[in-house]
Protein backbone atom coordinates (compact mmCIF):
# COMPACT_ATOMS: atom_id res chain seq x y z
CA UNK A 1 0.00 0.00 0.00
CA UNK A 2 1.28 3.44 -0.84
CA UNK A 3 0.17 6.93 0.09
CA UNK A 4 -2.73 7.55 2.42
CA UNK A 5 -5.02 4.61 3.09
CA UNK A 6 -8.65 4.97 2.03
CA UNK A 7 -9.50 4.82 5.72
CA UNK A 8 -7.27 7.74 6.63
CA UNK A 9 -8.52 9.75 3.63
CA UNK A 10 -12.16 9.06 4.56
CA UNK A 11 -11.47 10.11 8.15
CA UNK A 12 -9.91 13.39 7.02
CA UNK A 13 -12.82 14.11 4.66
CA UNK A 14 -15.32 13.55 7.48
CA UNK A 15 -13.19 15.52 9.96
CA UNK A 16 -12.81 18.51 7.63
CA UNK A 17 -16.54 18.60 6.93
CA UNK A 18 -17.41 18.38 10.64
CA UNK A 19 -14.99 21.18 11.54
CA UNK A 20 -16.53 23.34 8.81
CA UNK A 21 -20.06 22.69 10.06
CA UNK A 22 -19.05 23.34 13.67
CA UNK A 23 -17.10 26.50 12.84
CA UNK A 24 -13.77 25.22 14.17
CA UNK A 25 -10.46 26.71 13.18
CA UNK A 26 -7.76 25.19 11.00
CA UNK A 27 -5.66 24.73 14.14
CA UNK A 28 -8.34 22.50 15.66
CA UNK A 29 -8.59 20.48 12.48
CA UNK A 30 -4.83 19.97 12.42
CA UNK A 31 -4.77 18.97 16.08
CA UNK A 32 -7.49 16.34 15.49
CA UNK A 33 -5.79 14.98 12.37
CA UNK A 34 -2.39 14.37 13.97
CA UNK A 35 -1.42 11.30 15.98
CA UNK A 36 0.23 11.90 19.36
CA UNK A 37 2.60 8.94 18.98
CA UNK A 38 3.53 6.58 16.15
CA UNK A 39 5.72 3.53 16.60
CA UNK A 40 7.25 1.19 14.05
CA UNK A 41 9.33 -1.77 15.16
CA UNK A 42 11.02 -4.63 13.34
CA UNK A 43 10.44 -8.06 14.86
CA UNK A 44 12.82 -10.89 13.91
CA UNK A 45 11.74 -14.46 14.69
CA UNK A 46 13.15 -17.88 13.86
CA UNK A 47 10.57 -19.82 11.86
CA UNK A 48 9.82 -23.48 12.53
CA UNK A 49 12.01 -24.41 9.55
CA UNK A 50 15.01 -22.64 11.14
CA UNK A 51 14.94 -19.63 8.82
CA UNK A 52 14.95 -16.02 10.06
CA UNK A 53 11.93 -13.87 9.22
CA UNK A 54 11.47 -10.18 10.03
CA UNK A 55 8.02 -8.60 10.45
CA UNK A 56 7.08 -4.92 10.77
CA UNK A 57 4.89 -3.96 13.71
CA UNK A 58 3.03 -0.70 14.31
CA UNK A 59 1.23 1.08 17.14
CA UNK A 60 -0.39 4.50 16.82
CA UNK A 61 -1.82 6.52 19.70
CA UNK A 62 -4.03 9.14 18.12
CA UNK A 63 -5.64 11.07 20.99
CA UNK A 64 -5.76 10.50 24.75
CA UNK A 65 -7.39 13.69 25.98
CA UNK A 66 -10.59 11.83 27.01
CA UNK A 67 -8.77 8.84 28.52
CA UNK A 68 -6.13 6.18 27.76
CA UNK A 69 -5.82 5.17 24.13
CA UNK A 70 -7.84 2.10 23.22
CA UNK A 71 -7.82 0.04 20.07
CA UNK A 72 -7.28 -3.30 18.41
CA UNK A 73 -4.20 -5.11 17.19
CA UNK A 74 -4.54 -6.69 13.75
CA UNK A 75 -2.40 -9.28 11.98
CA UNK A 76 -2.78 -8.95 8.22
CA UNK A 77 -0.42 -8.92 5.21
CA UNK A 78 -1.57 -5.44 4.13
CA UNK A 79 -1.03 -3.68 7.48
CA UNK A 80 1.03 -0.50 7.18
CA UNK A 81 1.43 2.76 9.08
CA UNK A 82 -1.16 4.61 6.99
CA UNK A 83 -3.86 2.04 7.66
CA UNK A 84 -3.05 1.92 11.38
CA UNK A 85 -3.02 5.72 11.58
CA UNK A 86 -6.46 5.92 9.98
CA UNK A 87 -7.88 3.23 12.26
CA UNK A 88 -6.49 4.95 15.37
CA UNK A 89 -8.19 8.19 14.29
CA UNK A 90 -11.51 6.40 13.90
CA UNK A 91 -11.12 4.93 17.39
CA UNK A 92 -10.85 8.41 18.88
CA UNK A 93 -14.14 9.34 17.24
CA UNK A 94 -15.77 6.03 18.17
CA UNK A 95 -15.01 6.28 21.90
CA UNK A 96 -16.15 9.91 21.90
CA UNK A 97 -19.40 9.09 20.08
CA UNK A 98 -20.44 6.45 22.61
CA UNK A 99 -19.12 8.73 25.38
CA UNK A 100 -16.81 6.37 27.24
CA UNK A 101 -13.64 7.76 28.92
CA UNK A 102 -11.09 6.45 26.45
CA UNK A 103 -9.08 7.77 23.51
CA UNK A 104 -8.11 6.19 20.23
CA UNK A 105 -5.26 3.87 19.30
CA UNK A 106 -4.56 1.01 16.91
CA UNK A 107 -1.82 -1.45 16.10
CA UNK A 108 -0.87 -4.13 13.65
CA UNK A 109 1.79 -6.50 12.43
CA UNK A 110 2.29 -7.03 8.72
CA UNK A 111 1.99 -10.80 8.48
CA UNK A 112 -0.33 -13.55 7.30
CA UNK A 113 -1.39 -15.37 10.47
CA UNK A 114 -2.67 -18.31 8.42
CA UNK A 115 0.90 -18.99 7.30
CA UNK A 116 2.36 -18.97 10.82
CA UNK A 117 2.25 -21.80 13.33
CA UNK A 118 0.90 -21.27 16.83
CA UNK A 119 4.45 -21.18 18.18
CA UNK A 120 5.52 -18.62 15.59
CA UNK A 121 2.49 -16.41 16.37
CA UNK A 122 3.24 -16.57 20.08
CA UNK A 123 6.90 -15.65 19.61
CA UNK A 124 5.95 -12.82 17.27
CA UNK A 125 3.37 -11.46 19.74
CA UNK A 126 5.65 -11.64 22.76
CA UNK A 127 8.53 -9.94 20.92
CA UNK A 128 6.17 -7.17 19.79
CA UNK A 129 5.22 -6.52 23.43
CA UNK A 130 8.89 -6.46 24.42
CA UNK A 131 9.53 -3.81 21.75
CA UNK A 132 6.70 -1.46 22.79
CA UNK A 133 5.93 -2.24 26.45
CA UNK A 134 7.07 1.19 27.68
CA UNK A 135 4.36 2.88 25.60
CA UNK A 136 1.39 0.64 26.44
CA UNK A 137 -0.47 -0.23 29.63
CA UNK A 138 -3.72 0.22 31.57
CA UNK A 139 -3.28 3.98 31.94
CA UNK A 140 -1.78 4.77 28.55
CA UNK A 141 -2.74 2.40 25.71
CA UNK A 142 -4.88 -0.74 25.96
CA UNK A 143 -4.84 -3.30 23.15
CA UNK A 144 -7.68 -5.59 22.05
CA UNK A 145 -8.38 -8.19 19.33
CA UNK A 146 -8.92 -7.17 15.72
CA UNK A 147 -8.60 -8.75 12.29
CA UNK A 148 -6.35 -11.80 12.49
CA UNK A 149 -6.04 -11.80 16.30
CA UNK A 150 -8.16 -13.35 19.05
CA UNK A 151 -8.41 -14.00 22.78
CA UNK A 152 -5.36 -16.28 22.71
CA UNK A 153 -3.18 -13.52 21.25
CA UNK A 154 -4.46 -11.15 23.95
CA UNK A 155 -3.55 -13.81 26.53
CA UNK A 156 0.05 -13.82 25.28
CA UNK A 157 0.14 -10.02 25.50
CA UNK A 158 -1.21 -10.16 29.05
CA UNK A 159 1.40 -12.75 30.01
CA UNK A 160 4.34 -10.88 28.50
CA UNK A 161 3.31 -7.50 29.89
CA UNK A 162 2.69 -8.98 33.34
CA UNK A 163 6.12 -10.63 33.28
CA UNK A 164 7.60 -7.13 33.07
CA UNK A 165 5.26 -5.13 35.32
CA UNK A 166 3.55 -7.69 37.52
CA UNK A 167 -0.01 -8.95 37.19
CA UNK A 168 -1.70 -6.35 34.96
CA UNK A 169 -4.99 -7.65 33.53
CA UNK A 170 -6.22 -4.14 32.63
CA UNK A 171 -3.33 -3.68 30.17
CA UNK A 172 -5.20 -5.58 27.44
CA UNK A 173 -8.83 -6.53 26.80
CA UNK A 174 -10.46 -9.34 24.87
CA UNK A 175 -8.52 -11.85 26.99
CA UNK A 176 -9.66 -15.40 27.78
CA UNK A 177 -12.10 -15.53 30.69
CA UNK A 178 -9.51 -17.45 32.72
CA UNK A 179 -7.20 -14.40 32.57
CA UNK A 180 -9.77 -11.77 33.50
CA UNK A 181 -11.63 -11.48 30.22
CA UNK A 182 -15.22 -10.26 30.21
CA UNK A 183 -18.38 -12.20 29.57
CA UNK A 184 -19.94 -11.08 26.31
CA UNK A 185 -16.71 -9.77 24.76
CA UNK A 186 -16.61 -12.33 21.93
CA UNK A 187 -20.08 -11.43 20.69
CA UNK A 188 -19.95 -7.70 21.52
CA UNK A 189 -19.36 -6.16 18.08
CA UNK A 190 -21.84 -8.38 16.24
CA UNK A 191 -24.39 -8.13 19.03
CA UNK A 192 -23.99 -4.36 18.98
CA UNK A 193 -24.80 -4.27 15.28
CA UNK A 194 -28.14 -5.82 16.19
CA UNK A 195 -28.75 -3.13 18.83
CA UNK A 196 -28.01 -0.35 16.32
CA UNK A 197 -30.22 -1.87 13.60
CA UNK A 198 -33.05 -2.24 16.11
CA UNK A 199 -32.70 1.43 17.06
CA UNK A 200 -32.61 2.37 13.37
CA UNK A 201 -35.78 0.38 12.76
CA UNK A 202 -37.58 2.03 15.67
CA UNK A 203 -36.56 5.51 14.54
CA UNK A 204 -37.31 5.18 10.82
CA UNK A 205 -40.22 2.74 10.96
CA UNK A 206 -38.60 -0.01 8.93
CA UNK A 207 -39.95 -3.41 10.05
CA UNK A 208 -37.38 -6.01 11.09
CA UNK A 209 -39.50 -9.15 10.81
CA UNK A 210 -38.56 -10.78 7.50
CA UNK A 211 -36.16 -7.99 6.48
CA UNK A 212 -33.34 -9.38 4.35
CA UNK A 213 -29.63 -9.03 5.17
CA UNK A 214 -26.38 -9.73 3.32
CA UNK A 215 -23.22 -9.98 5.42
CA UNK A 216 -19.68 -9.75 4.09
CA UNK A 217 -17.31 -11.47 6.47
CA UNK A 218 -17.97 -14.65 8.43
CA UNK A 219 -15.47 -14.22 11.21
CA UNK A 220 -16.30 -13.31 14.78
CA UNK A 221 -18.17 -10.10 13.90
CA UNK A 222 -20.10 -11.53 10.96
CA UNK A 223 -21.20 -14.70 12.73
CA UNK A 224 -22.42 -12.91 15.85
CA UNK A 225 -24.12 -10.21 13.76
CA UNK A 226 -25.93 -12.92 11.80
CA UNK A 227 -27.12 -14.54 15.04
CA UNK A 228 -28.23 -11.22 16.52
CA UNK A 229 -30.15 -10.22 13.40
CA UNK A 230 -31.78 -13.63 13.09
CA UNK A 231 -32.94 -13.29 16.69
CA UNK A 232 -34.61 -10.02 15.67
CA UNK A 233 -36.63 -11.90 13.06
CA UNK A 234 -34.50 -10.80 10.11
CA UNK A 235 -33.49 -13.13 7.30
CA UNK A 236 -29.80 -13.46 6.40
CA UNK A 237 -29.73 -14.36 2.71
CA UNK A 238 -26.02 -14.07 1.82
CA UNK A 239 -22.74 -14.45 3.70
CA UNK A 240 -19.10 -14.58 2.65
CA UNK A 241 -15.57 -15.09 3.88
CA UNK A 242 -12.27 -14.11 2.26
CA UNK A 243 -12.46 -16.82 -0.41
CA UNK A 244 -16.11 -17.76 -0.97
CA UNK A 245 -19.69 -16.53 -0.74
CA UNK A 246 -23.08 -18.24 -0.66
CA UNK A 247 -26.66 -17.06 -1.22
CA UNK A 248 -30.11 -18.45 -0.51
CA UNK A 249 -33.15 -16.25 -0.90
CA UNK A 250 -35.19 -18.09 1.73
CA UNK A 251 -32.39 -17.57 4.27
CA UNK A 252 -29.13 -19.28 5.20
CA UNK A 253 -28.56 -21.67 8.10
CA UNK A 254 -26.00 -19.87 10.28
CA UNK A 255 -25.23 -22.91 12.45
CA UNK A 256 -24.70 -25.19 9.44
CA UNK A 257 -22.46 -22.67 7.72
CA UNK A 258 -20.43 -22.12 10.91
CA UNK A 259 -19.87 -25.88 11.11
CA UNK A 260 -18.93 -26.00 7.42
CA UNK A 261 -16.48 -23.15 7.91
CA UNK A 262 -14.81 -24.78 10.93
CA UNK A 263 -14.53 -28.18 9.25
CA UNK A 264 -13.50 -27.20 5.73
CA UNK A 265 -12.38 -23.59 6.00
CA UNK A 266 -14.77 -22.55 3.20
CA UNK A 267 -18.43 -21.57 3.08
CA UNK A 268 -18.89 -22.79 -0.48
CA UNK A 269 -19.93 -26.27 -1.66
CA UNK A 270 -22.87 -26.55 0.73
CA UNK A 271 -25.93 -28.23 -0.75
CA UNK A 272 -28.89 -25.95 -1.34
CA UNK A 273 -26.91 -22.73 -1.73
CA UNK A 274 -26.01 -20.65 -4.75
CA UNK A 275 -22.30 -19.96 -4.89
CA UNK A 276 -21.28 -16.34 -5.53
CA UNK A 277 -17.97 -14.91 -6.63
CA UNK A 278 -16.25 -13.16 -3.69
CA UNK A 279 -17.47 -9.57 -3.55
CA UNK A 280 -20.77 -10.24 -5.27
CA UNK A 281 -22.53 -10.67 -1.93
CA UNK A 282 -22.20 -6.88 -1.64
CA UNK A 283 -24.42 -6.46 -4.68
CA UNK A 284 -27.37 -8.72 -3.84
CA UNK A 285 -30.78 -7.13 -3.44
CA UNK A 286 -31.52 -6.81 0.28
CA UNK A 287 -32.85 -4.48 2.96
CA UNK A 288 -29.59 -4.30 4.95
CA UNK A 289 -26.01 -4.85 3.85
CA UNK A 290 -23.45 -5.42 6.62
CA UNK A 291 -19.83 -5.27 5.38
CA UNK A 292 -18.04 -6.86 8.35
CA UNK A 293 -14.60 -7.72 6.94
CA UNK A 294 -12.00 -5.18 5.81
CA UNK A 295 -11.92 -1.52 4.84
CA UNK A 296 -12.54 -0.03 1.40
CA UNK A 297 -14.67 -2.88 0.03
CA UNK A 298 -17.42 -0.52 -1.18
CA UNK A 299 -15.80 1.97 -3.53
CA UNK A 300 -16.54 4.14 -6.53
CA UNK A 301 -16.36 1.09 -8.80
CA UNK A 302 -19.06 -1.04 -7.15
CA UNK A 303 -21.13 1.59 -5.30
CA UNK A 304 -23.41 2.14 -8.34
CA UNK A 305 -24.32 -1.58 -8.21
CA UNK A 306 -25.25 -1.73 -4.53
CA UNK A 307 -28.91 -2.78 -4.20
CA UNK A 308 -29.26 -2.62 -0.41
CA UNK A 309 -31.60 -0.04 1.10
CA UNK A 310 -29.33 0.53 4.11
CA UNK A 311 -25.64 -0.20 4.73
CA UNK A 312 -24.49 -0.87 8.30
CA UNK A 313 -20.70 -0.70 8.64
CA UNK A 314 -19.68 -3.72 10.68
CA UNK A 315 -16.03 -3.31 9.66
CA UNK A 316 -13.91 -0.19 10.05
CA UNK A 317 -14.00 2.02 6.97
CA UNK A 318 -15.68 -0.40 4.52
CA UNK A 319 -17.15 2.50 2.49
CA UNK A 320 -14.69 4.90 0.85
CA UNK A 321 -15.37 8.63 0.78
CA UNK A 322 -15.97 8.44 -2.99
CA UNK A 323 -18.49 5.65 -2.53
CA UNK A 324 -20.18 7.63 0.25
CA UNK A 325 -20.99 10.41 -2.22
CA UNK A 326 -22.45 7.94 -4.73
CA UNK A 327 -24.57 6.23 -2.07
CA UNK A 328 -25.90 9.56 -0.79
CA UNK A 329 -26.95 10.50 -4.33
CA UNK A 330 -28.71 7.15 -4.58
CA UNK A 331 -30.42 7.78 -1.20
CA UNK A 332 -28.90 4.69 0.42
CA UNK A 333 -28.44 5.24 4.14
CA UNK A 334 -25.04 4.36 5.63
CA UNK A 335 -24.93 3.72 9.38
CA UNK A 336 -21.27 4.63 10.07
CA UNK A 337 -18.66 2.37 11.61
CA UNK A 338 -18.01 4.63 14.60
CA UNK A 339 -21.58 3.88 15.68
CA UNK A 340 -22.43 0.51 14.13
CA UNK A 341 -19.44 -1.54 15.32
CA UNK A 342 -18.75 0.23 18.61
CA UNK A 343 -20.16 -2.63 20.69
CA UNK A 344 -16.68 -4.14 20.78
CA UNK A 345 -14.96 -1.13 22.33
CA UNK A 346 -17.83 -0.60 24.78
CA UNK A 347 -17.51 -4.12 26.18
CA UNK A 348 -13.71 -3.74 26.10
CA UNK A 349 -14.26 -0.70 28.31
CA UNK A 350 -16.37 -2.85 30.64
CA UNK A 351 -13.55 -5.42 30.80
CA UNK A 352 -11.00 -2.71 31.60
CA UNK A 353 -13.19 -1.36 34.41
CA UNK A 354 -13.75 -4.84 35.84
CA UNK A 355 -10.00 -5.50 35.83
CA UNK A 356 -9.17 -2.18 37.49
CA UNK A 357 -11.79 -2.75 40.18
CA UNK A 358 -11.09 -6.50 40.54
CA UNK A 359 -14.72 -7.28 39.81
CA UNK A 360 -16.55 -9.78 37.62
CA UNK A 361 -19.82 -8.62 36.06
CA UNK A 362 -22.56 -11.08 35.03
CA UNK A 363 -23.48 -11.31 31.35
CA UNK A 364 -26.91 -9.76 31.93
CA UNK A 365 -25.34 -6.62 33.41
CA UNK A 366 -22.98 -6.36 30.43
CA UNK A 367 -25.76 -6.87 27.89
CA UNK A 368 -28.03 -4.36 29.63
CA UNK A 369 -25.35 -1.66 29.90
CA UNK A 370 -24.24 -2.25 26.31
CA UNK A 371 -27.82 -1.83 25.09
CA UNK A 372 -28.22 1.38 27.10
CA UNK A 373 -24.95 3.02 25.99
CA UNK A 374 -25.19 1.99 22.35
CA UNK A 375 -28.91 2.65 22.07
CA UNK A 376 -28.44 6.16 23.50
CA UNK A 377 -25.59 6.87 21.07
CA UNK A 378 -27.67 5.70 18.11
CA UNK A 379 -30.64 7.87 19.11
CA UNK A 380 -28.36 10.90 19.51
CA UNK A 381 -26.99 10.38 16.00
CA UNK A 382 -30.46 9.96 14.50
CA UNK A 383 -31.75 13.05 16.33
CA UNK A 384 -28.82 15.22 15.24
CA UNK A 385 -29.13 14.01 11.64
CA UNK A 386 -32.81 14.98 11.62
CA UNK A 387 -32.27 18.37 13.29
CA UNK A 388 -29.45 19.41 10.96
CA UNK A 389 -30.64 17.52 7.85
CA UNK A 390 -27.42 15.51 7.68
CA UNK A 391 -26.49 12.02 6.62
CA UNK A 392 -25.73 9.67 9.51
CA UNK A 393 -21.93 9.73 9.15
CA UNK A 394 -21.87 13.53 9.24
CA UNK A 395 -24.14 13.56 12.28
CA UNK A 396 -21.92 11.04 14.10
CA UNK A 397 -18.75 13.00 13.35
CA UNK A 398 -20.33 16.25 14.52
CA UNK A 399 -21.02 14.69 17.92
CA UNK A 400 -17.59 13.04 18.20
CA UNK A 401 -15.54 16.03 17.06
CA UNK A 402 -17.40 18.36 19.40
CA UNK A 403 -16.75 16.08 22.39
CA UNK A 404 -13.03 15.76 21.65
CA UNK A 405 -12.76 19.53 21.09
CA UNK A 406 -14.52 20.21 24.40
CA UNK A 407 -12.02 17.94 26.18
CA UNK A 408 -9.09 19.68 24.53
CA UNK A 409 -10.48 23.08 25.53
CA UNK A 410 -10.93 21.89 29.11
CA UNK A 411 -7.22 20.98 29.33
CA UNK A 412 -6.21 24.46 28.24
CA UNK A 413 -4.70 23.37 24.92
Amino acid sequence: MTGKSSMQSSYEVSLDAACDRLGYTESTRRLLSLAALELKVEIPIVRDNGELAVFSGYRVQHQNVRGPCKGGLRYHPEVDIDEVRGLASLMTMKTALVDIPLGGGKGGICCNPRELSTRELEVLTRKFVKRIHREIGPNSDIMAPDVGTNAQVMGWIHSEYSAIYGHSPAAVTGKPLALGGSAGRDKATGHGIGIVIQAYSERYGTPLEGATVAIQGFGNVGVHAAKALTDLGMKVIAVSDARSAVYRREGVDISALSKQKSERGLLADVDGYQRLDPGKELEVECDYLVPAALGGVINDENAPRIKAKTIVEGANGPVTSEADKILRRREIDVVPDILANSGGVIVSYFEWVQNLQRQVWPLKQIDDELAQILGNAARQVFDHAAQKELDLRSAAFDISVRRVKEALDATGI
